[in-house]
């Protein structure tokens, strides 16, 4: 199962209406841009959350693979992209902008839905990583399934589901189990992978017990392809002290292993941090355009010259 954001607009009520998701192949410049060429890439059972006019007012589940076809919605002859698709319409439409502060976080650098200022972007098909998923699945239960009031809070959400009115329950608590599982089941396998590639221990400072190392992606899951998810050369084993900092951005590797400590970390607190700036770690080749990626998108005083460019 993948998820994907879709950009529908007034082109929404005559899409739920005959159970499809259809774009363009073509734009006026005989062009097809990415968002339309992502089309191809809905396979049947895919899950897909409807932007419009700033809001998410419906989930729905694809039928089918994409295929070519002409659009039945509508008279006309010309050939897109498209998929049946099972809509559900929110009572409560999550509106994107009053969610945006613990929505932002989870969006990719590369091909997000939304801007910064929470708006949507132009385009028509979006990627949605499994993180990113399940906030949006989170803020819609939280406004469509629960009550509002703590008496029906105290009701566990599997129970609800089985009120035969409520459609959109089930959906909502299989696609969150689905996402979970694929999260859980990617991130065992990469720390499993890439574990013995740092000999089992923190890359900084050596400490060896279990639970406290975490397998930090340089690359973010957000960021990352399926591939590069469960790459083991695509992060680095490290404490939960350093790995907070890496993920976060106050630490970085350059190419060649070396550390890089943010200027928002003062060098009379770098002890506090079991830090200090002549620290290198043991990089193979293939962990050099990852760390080299992380140190040009997360590095915090990389961002910061950005913002100010």
């Amino acid at each position: 199962m993948n998820f994907f954001i879709v950009m529908q607009g007034k082109t929404y009520e005559e899409a739920k209406l005959a159970n499809i998701v259809w774009c363009s192949i073509y734009d006026n410049s005989g062009q097809t841009p990415h968002s339309w060429e992502r089309m191809n890439e809905v396979r049947k059972g895919d899950v897909l959350f409807h932007y419009v006019k700033g809001d998410i007012i419906a989930i729905s589940v694809a039928q089918e693979d994409a295929y070519e076809g002409e659009n039945p919605a509508i008279s006309s002859e010309e050939i897109g992209h498209m998929f049946q698709s099972a809509y559900e319409e929110l009572s409560v439409p999550l509106n994107i902008k009053n969610h945006f502060e613990s929505i932002q976080p989870l969006l990719p650098i590369k091909y997000s839905a939304f801007q910064q200022n929470g708006d949507g972007n132009q385009g028509y098909l979006y990627p949605c990583n499994e993180m990113l998923a399940l906030k949006l699945l989170e803020l819609i239960g939280d406004d469509n399934i629960y009550e509002e009031n703590e008496e029906q809070l105290e009701f566990a959400i599997g129970m609800i589901a089985q009120k035969e009115r409520n459609t959109l329950a089930p959906v909502l608590i299989e696609t969150e189990a689905e996402a979970k599982v694929k999260i859980r089941k990617g991130q065992q396998k990469f720390k499993k992978q890439l574990a013995p590639l740092w000999n089992n221990q923190c890359a900084l400072c050596g400490i060896e017990l279990p639970a406290l190392l975490r397998a930090s992606h340089a690359k973010p899951w957000k960021d990352a392809t399926d591939e590069e998810r469960l790459d083991p050369y695509n992060g680095i084993l490290l404490c939960s002290n350093h790995d907070v900092l890496y993920d976060q951005g106050y630490i970085t590797f350059d190419g060649t292993g070396k550390i890089h400590i943010s200027s928002e970390i003062e060098s009379i607190d770098y002890v506090k941090f079991s830090i200090h700036d002549k620290m290198r770690v043991s990089r193979v080749e293939e962990n050099k355009k990852y760390f080299k990626w992380h140190k040009r998108n997360i590095f915090k005083d990389n961002k910061n010259k950005r913002e100010q460019d």
